[in-house]
C-alpha cells in the first residue's frame, strides 16, 4: 500500500539537529562509494522561465530507493504562487513497490540543502566565527541562516541582496522568528557586497547568479565560504580565482561540481586541478583533509546530491513507522 503525505504531514517528522546528522551520514556513505547516484536530470523552460532537477539513487543494501523532482519557475510570484515545487517518490528496494509519495512542495529539498550548509560550516568554518555573511534574499538564504544556529555561536550577521527592499523584508522576517531571538543573533543589512566579504568570516552564497559576485582579492584569511547557488550549468557565484586561492576546496560531489558547480569554472580555466578537490564525506571521515589552521581560506561547493534526498526521505519513513508503532502499542 502506498502512503501519500502532504507538506503539513511531513514537517512535524523532520527536526533540524537530526537532519544535520543524517546529512553527515549520507555524505560519508557517498564518499565511501556505497551510494548509486546517476547524473542529475535537467529540464529547462524559456516561456515562462523555469527549470526542473531530477535526482535519484539508492544506498547499497538499504530499504528504499528514491526519486526526487524539484522545480523552480521564476515568474510564479506574478501568479501569487511560490517559485519552487516538487515531490519525492520512495520505493521498496527489494520489490520496486512504491511505498511513499511525499508532496513536500520542495520543502525537503530546501531543508536538506540548508542542513548540508550547516555540515559544511561545522566541519570547515572557523572555530569561533565573528560574523556571518548571507548573500541572497530568497528562501534558501533564510533557511541557511536558521540552520547555522545549530552549529555556530556567532552572534552577528549581515545580509546583502540586489534589492534593498527585499533585504530589509528578509531581516524583519528573521528578527521576528523565535529561533533567531533565542539565538541572540544581530542581523543588519550589509553596506555593500564587498563590505560583507571583507568583514565576514563565515559566508554563504544562495543566489542564481550567472556572473561571479565574490572577488578573490577581497576574501580574507580565515574565511569559510559555502557556495550553494551554482546547482545548474552556467550558474556561478564566486570568481574562479577564489577557489584557486583557497587552502581547502571541498565539494559535496567532485564529479557533480566539476560538471556544474563553482569547481567547474576553476577546473575549466586550468587554475584548479580536479585532484585537489576533496569531498565533504572524505573530510568527515578524516578531519585532517579539512581546515587545520584558523588562517586558512576554505570553500565548500554544494550542488546538491541525491544522497541528501535519500537520507531525508528515509528520515520521514522512519518517523512514520515509529508513529504507527506507537499508535499500535497503545
Amino acid at each position: 500500500m502506498t502512503t501519500l503525505l502532504a507538506l503539513e504531514d511531513i514537517k512535524p517528522l523532520i527536526h533540524a539537529p537530526e537532519l544535520i546528522t543524517e546529512m553527515e551520514a549520507g555524505f560519508v556513505l557517498y564518499s565511501e562509494g556505497r551510494v548509486t547516484v546517476p547524473p542529475v536530470g535537467f529540464l529547462h523552460f524559456d516561456d515562462p522561465p523555469g527549470d526542473v532537477h531530477i535526482k535519484y539513487g539508492f544506498v547499497a543494501e538499504d530499504e528504499y530507493y528514491v526519486l526526487k523532482m524539484a522545480s523552480g519557475f521564476y515568474e510564479n510570484g506574478k501568479l501569487g504562487l511560490p517559485d519552487s515545487n516538487g515531490l519525492l517518490l520512495v520505493f521498496n528496494q527489494k520489490t520496486g513497490a512504491p511505498e511513499l509519495i511525499l508532496i513536500d512542495e520542495c520543502w525537503l529539498t530546501d531543508m536538506r540543502t540548508a542542513a548540508a550548509g550547516a555540515v559544511a560550516a561545522k566541519h570547515l568554518g572557523p572555530s569561533a566565527a565573528q560574523q556571518i555573511g548571507i548573500v541572497g534574499t530568497g528562501v534558501q538564504a533564510r533557511m541557511q541562516l536558521e540552520m547555522l544556529s545549530e552549529v555556530t555561536d556567532c552572534r552577528k550577521c549581515v545580509v546583502w541582496g540586489r534589492d534593498a527592499e527585499k533585504v530589509e523584508a528578509m531581516i524583519d522576517e528573521l528578527r521576528s522568528k523565535e529561533s533567531i531571538r533565542d539565538w541572540g543573533l544581530e542581523i543588519e543589512a550589509a553596506l555593500t557586497l564587498d563590505d560583507l566579504v571583507t568583514s565576514s568570516d563565515l559566508i554563504v552564497t544562495t543566489t542564481s547568479a550567472r556572473d561571479p559576485l565574490i572577488r578573490a582579492d577581497l576574501v580574507q584569511p580565515g574565511t569559510h565560504i559555502t557556495a550553494m547557488g551554482s546547482d545548474d550549468h552556467g550558474k556561478q557565484e564566486l570568481e574562479a580565482e577564489v577557489l584557486a586561492r583557497a587552502d581547502v576546496v571541498v565539494a559535496d560531489s567532485v564529479a557533480q561540481c566539476v560538471d556544474h558547480g563553482e569547481c567547474h569554472f576553476a577546473v575549466r580555466e586550468g587554475i584548479l586541478g580536479e585532484d585537489a578537490i576533496r569531498e565533504l564525506g572524505q573530510v568527515l571521515l578524516d578531519p585532517a583533509l579539512g581546515r587545520t589552521r584558523e588562517d586558512q581560506i576554505t570553500v565548500a561547493d554544494l550542488t546538491g546530491v541525491a544522497i541528501q534526498d535519500i537520507q531525508a526521505a528515509k528520515m520521514v519513513a522512519r518517523a512514520l513507522k515509529n508513529q504507527t508503532a506507537e499508535r499500535t502499542s497503545t
